[in-house]
């Protein structure tokens, strides 16, 4: 599909952990065995299925004989499994199929400089061709279609690297030419049916959007709609006609609703709404471009069926597996779908869908090691803020032992204009089976609950938005009894890592210790180093953070950023950091660990040299992991499995520690 995507501070922490050794805490004795974090964080077995448009092949992500993740393609009906690609270091993580059912497209970068290359592999020859060669250029798919297999829009900053152009890629003979050029305000395009690029997303100067539409590939650009820097809009995909747009939108509603819109008449109409949450997933048929079903995530995951044609294939997919689901992929005459379950105490699930016979097949299960494991249930809950607002949050609370009492782990997630959803989370797992509480808060900025929940946020980095992390830790451990509040530490990737610095240093009081992956610690510093991709999403920055170029921010910006309050950060504290990384660059850890070292305070710091924002590298992430454990267990009396060697083998960590073995977080 064609959807236009925002762009954010997201850490994406994924991953999947030998018997260890249990602590002297009498309260633990009761837990499961340890589950071991090369289970939790290590490479899945087999992941991301995808059917080839014909149907005739599969193709999947799993590691080589090295251990890293490699696409891999076999003949449906035969085991004929084999390796297409031969990725050296990083291992894949997204590839596509062509509509030409022959190649095989996927993304990398280097050492996570997010600098992503698009490659492709031809399934004829094995050949594997670079199509976008060039250094310091950032290439992602635009659009495909159907109607045109060996045509590819891709979206390059070549031309300039504050700018995303489109060009057009013949998969035939490897050659790119420019199609649209990036005028100096687009964020994002959309292609109709003709694969045309029509549809130009823009964020305006105030923090608003306007989309513009044109009748065609050589008319003039119209400005079509807009919306205020309060609205939820974003533009989705064309119908089969091109005459109408597909479109989130909270225009009229607090919620963002998918609306079908005219672009040159006024036939305007809801397909799908909830007036608790904003409209999340859109599922569109690719050939007639129909909206097929929206989902919504309340607490779980729901569906509002839109299209009759696929009414009975939900209902009966709702009774497959006891799970969430999301249609992943699909063969070209719509026969067979490829559908992923995710549930909180189950890896992944991907079953085949046979429309024909409403009969579902499992296909494969992502982490099986996983299977018949104790897991602990994730419960959705609600908590209150000292102003009345409603925060949706998660709680996850360890297998075999009372919930009353317990250390915790306030996980902070990303974005900060993300949110935390229901299902298997490798981190709140982790936590739980060493014997913590797990927390994780959308707290007030966090996306899905409508614009007004999201609006609440702005200017409010380490105010609103911190105190609603510490009435949550409040409400855990004070209505509802369940956390040692002596024993909670704050942990996050990202704005998450920001949230933990944070936690340490404008609340020293209320966290035992805290870990913080990729965080910033200066905002003023931090966006006067955002990639120059970023551009076009600067605006938005300004709106919700505060314009670090505005004197009459400058007490706001320098109030919200950790590393000046550095001297109240008394409670041990980690740092991970990747040193590629182009969102929050090294600089962001380098200045605060060398505040706190100044102010005589104590850090452990772990610098991965061939990361970026977070950790891709399976034995970087376990290494880190493996770190934090510890620190945990030092910090709250959890329990850890032993750390085999320092670093984990393949490892590429270098530890610096500030203070007299403050942080523990070293075997």
């Amino acid at each position: 599909m064609k959807h236009l995507r925002g762009l954010s501070l997201l850490l994406v922490l994924t991953g999947f952990a030998a018997a260890g050794t249990l602590l002297a805490v009498p309260a633990m004795a009761e837990l499961p065995p340890l589950i071991p974090r090369e289970v939790l964080f290590g490479n899945p077995e087999r992941t991301s299925p995808r059917l080839s448009p014909d149907g005739k092949r599969l193709a999947w992500l799993a590691p080589d004989t090295n251990n890293v993740l490699q696409v891999w393609v076999k003949t449906v009906g035969k085991n004929d499994d084999k390796v297409v690609t031969a990725d050296k270091k990083r291992g894949i993580r997204f590839f596509t199929w062509a509509y030409n059912n022959r190649t095989l497209i996927y993304q990398q970068d280097l050492d996570g400089d997010e600098n992503f290359h698009l490659y492709g592999v031809d399934l004829p020859t094995g050949q594997v061709r670079d199509f976008t060669p060039f250094k310091g250029v950032r290439a992602g798919i635009a659009a495909i279609d159907p109607a045109y297999p060996d045509g590819v829009l891709i979206s390059l900053n070549q031309r300039n690297p504050q700018l995303f152009d489109i060009y057009r890629l013949d998969l035939k003979t490897g050659k790119l030419k420019l199609d649209t050029e990036n005028p100096g305000d687009v964020l994002g395009w959309g292609a109709d049916a003709k694969l045309a690029v029509r549809a130009a997303q823009v964020k305006t100067p105030d923090g608003g959007t306007e989309i513009r539409i044109r009748d065609s590939a050589k008319a003039p650009w119209k400005s079509w709609l807009k919306a205020g820097p309060t609205e939820i809009l974003e533009f989705v995909d064309f119908t089969a006609d091109g005459q109408s747009a597909v479109l989130r939108s909270s225009l009229g509603s607090d919620t963002a609703r998918v609306v079908l819109k005219g672009i040159n008449k006024k036939n305007d109409k809801v397909l799908a709404a909830d007036a608790r949450v904003d409209a999340k997933s859109v599922l569109i048929q690719p050939r007639t471009r129909l909206v097929q079903a929206v989902s919504f995530a309340p607490g779980r995951t729901e569906w509002r069926v839109v299209s009759p044609s696929v009414e009975a294939d939900f209902a009966a997919l709702e009774k497959v597996f006891d799970g969430d689901f999301a249609v992943v992929n699909r063969n070209a005459d719509d026969s067979t779908w490829l559908v992923a379950f995710t549930s909180d105490r189950s890896s992944v699930r991907y079953y085949t869908w046979n429309r024909r016979t409403k009969k579902a097949a499992l296909l494969l299960v992502q982490q099986p090691k996983l299977e018949g494991l104790p897991l602990a249930k994730m419960e959705p809950v609600t908590i209150t803020a000292r102003d009345g607002l409603k925060l949706n949050a998660y709680l996850t609370t360890p297998v075999g032992v009372p919930a009353r009492k317990l250390p915790m782990v306030l996980f902070v997630h990303g974005g900060p204009w993300s949110r935390d959803d229901w299902g298997y989370d490798p981190y709140a797992q982790w936590f739980a089976n060493r014997g913590y509480a797990v927390l994780q808060v959308n707290f007030r900025g966090s996306t899905g609950y409508g614009k007004n929940f999201l609006n609440a946020g702005n200017r409010q980095w380490g105010l609103k938005m911190h105190e609603d992390l510490i009435d949550a830790v409040n409400w855990a451990a004070g209505t509802l009894g369940l956390a040692d509040p002596k024993k909670v530490a704050i942990y996050g990737g990202s704005y998450g890592g920001y949230a933990a610095l944070a936690g340490l240093a404008f609340t020293p009081e209320v966290f035992a210790c805290g870990v913080d992956i990729v965080g910033p610690s200066n905002i003023k510093t931090l966006i006067n180093s955002i990639p120059p991709y970023w551009k076009t999403f600067r605006s938005e920055l300004d709106l919700r953070v505060g314009n670090v170029d505005d004197p009459r921010d400058a007490e706001l910006i320098k109030n919200a950023s950790p590393l000046f309050k550095a001297d109240q950060i008394r409670r041990p504290l980690l740092i991970g950091q990747g040193a590629n990384d182009p969102r929050v660059k090294q600089a962001e850890s380098e200045q605060i660990v060398e505040a706190i070292e100044k102010n005589g305070g104590q850090v452990t710091y772990v610098v991965y040299p061939d990361e970026g924002h977070g950790f891709a590298r399976p034995e970087n992430r376990i290494d880190f992991n493996a770190r934090a454990e510890k620190f945990l267990a030092d910090c709250l009396g959890g329990r850890s499995e032993p750390m085999p060697s320092d670093p984990i083998v393949g490892a590429t960590a270098v530890v610096k520690q500030i203070g007299p073995k403050a942080s523990s977080a070293a075997p």
